[in-house]
């Protein structure tokens, strides 16, 4: 069976005795990692079968999200376990070269990003915080909140709990608004408290987009998805800062997660699409 390189990351040399990789971790496709020096760098890959990562087959397969999420774990088990005894910087998922020379090739084409990078990244990992504005109305942004409310009050008609005017009616509403409105401003100021004052811990921060509430697994309501890039000694006390900063009572979670390898801040090395792979 032929096969070509999938490439998780670069790093400097470590002890590789200390790595996990060699415990019989599987990674993309169920293949176990290894690990190929050259010059200086280390890229951590797995062989792969060459029909499943073609360049062909990719371009189908990165339509079907099941293997799209299978894949990302694998890579992420990797990279996870790199994490623990040495700095990782990942490389953006599904690059793909043909053989170990072209790995080489890869390395020496991106050297000088990733050299940077790997000295600015080093000793840090990444933490990740997401504020939601949670309840019954909560989870609806401010702008839906109307029509939520006008649901709710619909449903209590239904259940014989209709206003007995119409004014009455429309204090309901008024009331189920302002009461989402206010959660997603305590929300909202949470959030721009917690990431002034995480911001003191991080070296860098990445505010992202809210995660759409569409996406399998997402929870609605998402007002903060930032991540921070943190001193791993100071890991601890970023993650008591956040705990200490989150408000006690229902209507507003804070999620920590992490720590992380870098991801949201090794995203700018990336290689171009025409150094990465040379699959066929």
């Amino acid at each position: 069976m032929t096969e070509v390189c999938y490439v998780y990351a670069v790093t400097r040399p470590f002890d590789e005795a200390a790595a996990p990789l060699h415990e019989g971790m599987r990674g993309v496709a169920g293949a176990p990692a290894r690990l190929l020096a050259h010059d200086g760098l280390v890229a951590v890959l797995s062989d792969v079968p060459a029909e499943e990562f073609s360049d062909v087959a990719l371009r189908e397969r990165l339509e079907d999200l099941d293997w799209l999420a299978a894949t990302a774990r694998g890579h992420d088990a990797v990279v996870s376990a790199l994490t623990t005894v040495t700095t990782p910087l990942p490389l953006r998922l599904v690059t793909v070269c043909r053989d170990d020379d072209g790995v080489r090739r890869l390395l020496d084409s991106g050297r000088d990003q990733f050299t940077r990078a790997l000295e600015r990244l080093d000793g840090r990992v990444e933490w990740g915080v997401k504020v939601y504005a949670e309840g019954a109305e909560g989870t609806q942004e401010p702008q839906r909140a109307g029509n939520a409310a006008a649901r709710a009050a619909d449903e209590g008609s239904a259940q014989g709990r209709r206003p007995a005017t119409g004014r009455d009616y429309l204090k309901q509403r008024m009331r189920r608004r302002d009461a989402t409105e206010g959660v997603w401003a305590q929300a909202d100021a949470v959030s721009r408290t917690l990431h002034t004052e995480l911001s003191r811990y991080a070296e860098a921060e990445q505010v992202h987009r809210p995660q759409d509430p569409r996406l399998p697994g997402a929870a609605r309501g998402n007002v903060l998805n930032a991540a921070y890039l943190v001193p791993r000694e100071k890991g601890e006390a970023f993650a008591e800062e956040v705990r200490r900063l989150t408000p006690p009572g229902r209507g507003i979670r804070v999620e920590l997660t992490g720590p992380w390898a870098p991801y949201s801040f090794a995203v700018t090395t990336a290689v171009p699409a025409a150094e990465e792979g040379e699959a066929e």
